[in-house]
């Protein structure tokens, strides 16, 4: 008797410490609290890259924004928002990652790069300026034109995925 009451308290606290955490965890992995933050502002993040593809931009700004939008119940504001996201793509390149028996270029790396300054308006300690990078390899039988809508796609949901990990995921 004594062992079911003394099993039937630890399902009962177990129960109650589970409960407590779910106003302010998600299975996305964000954690805001939502009684404090309500906003986001998310600026668009201009190419300052030498090397430029045109629509890279777009297709990153429109990706970090569906993000937030997708995976949190922050609304989206231009200006004054709880959070802050704003930055630049400041490099674009490529280079030969590897050779093959004969000399010539076997692969080749395509790199992105992304400052970000992140504002926590509810709490500066949360605050970063931070760079994040991603890298796709391709084929040197291949151009660059044929894989690059492709590669971009991949490196973007790469550091979008970062930079949602780092600003909201706390990770």
């Amino acid at each position: 008797m004594l062992y079911k009451q003394l099993r039937a308290a630890v399902m009962l606290i177990i129960a109650a410490t589970v409960v407590s955490c779910i106003p302010k965890y998600t299975f996305n992995g964000a954690s805001i609290d939502y009684n404090t933050t309500k906003t986001i502002q998310i600026a668009d993040f201009p190419i300052r890259a030498s090397y430029v593809w045109g629509p890279m931009a777009s297709i990153f700004n429109n990706q970090l924004k569906d993000q937030y939008a997708d995976h949190t119940k922050l609304i989206q504001v231009k200006r004054n928002g709880d959070l802050k996201v704003e930055g630049e793509i400041t490099n674009y390149s490529q280079r030969n990652k590897s050779v093959s028996s004969e000399g010539y270029s076997a692969q080749v790396e395509l790199s992105m790069t992304v400052n970000v300054r992140f504002t926590n308006n509810v709490n500066h300690n949360d605050d970063f300026e931070r760079q994040f990078t991603a890298t796709q390899t391709y084929d040197s039988n291949m151009s660059l034109n044929s894989v690059q809508e492709e590669l971009v796609t991949q490196m973007v949901k790469d550091i979008v995925d970062q930079i949602f990990n780092a600003t909201v995921a706390n990770w």
